[in-house]
């Protein structure tokens, strides 16, 4: 049987393999992934956005799965092991290619005020994009790995056609919506490029 394929984050690998992370919740995970970035300079909140978005794909392969009790902050998460059919691709610099690090704080500058202002670099709209470009391509090959099991195990076994096809057309029409959202910031992207 073919292998769906999951890009995953090295250090998030790293810190889920660690003794006593079998149980863990987004902000325990959050505060050990900060950790791994020291010497870096980031904001808390995209760590933590970044951290529950890794959170969520891995719920979507079956590779964690919510705790019995359903909490609406403090959610507690079970590490299971890593599904049979799931081929983790380990990348690093994760964390910063999908998020921009917050800005460094500006010297004092002795230029005159009305010296013009080079447009090279890039805005923080371009940043944004680029990170959100980036999040939406991961969730787009995690639902498209979906899709592809989902096809695979229809056509190995038929019988189970009734009991998950609504799953697999669901998988479906999510990985054709994330499909437009990436080519939307695509194109978006090139008509900030082509402006400047």
């Amino acid at each position: 049987m073919k292998s769906a394929s999951l890009i995953f984050d090295r250090r998030l690998y790293e810190l889920l393999q660690e003794e006593g992370r079998a149980r863990f919740t987004t902000r325990e995970l959050r505060d050990a992934y900060a950790k791994r970035l020291e010497g870096m300079t980031f904001r808390i909140g995209d760590v933590r956005r970044y951290v529950y978005d890794q959170i969520r794909r891995m719920l979507r392969m079956g590779w964690v799965v919510l705790d019995d009790e359903r909490r609406s902050r403090g959610q507690v998460y079970h590490l299971r092991p890593t599904p049979a059919h799931l081929q983790l691709e380990l990348i690093d610099n994760g964390f910063e290619n999908s998020f921009k690090t917050a800005p460094e704080p500006q010297q004092e500058s002795s230029v005159l005020d009305d010296a013009p202002v080079p447009l090279e670099p890039p805005s923080d709209a371009e940043q944004h994009l680029e990170a959100l470009h980036n999040e939406v391509r991961l969730d787009f090959l995690s639902s498209m790995g979906e899709v592809e099991r989902y096809k695979l195990l229809l056509d190995d076994m038929p019988q189970l056609r009734d009991k998950v096809e609504a799953e697999y057309l669901e998988a479906r029409d999510r990985s054709s919506r994330l499909l437009g959202h990436l080519r939307a910031i695509e194109k978006t992207l090139k008509t900030l490029a082509a402006a400047r």
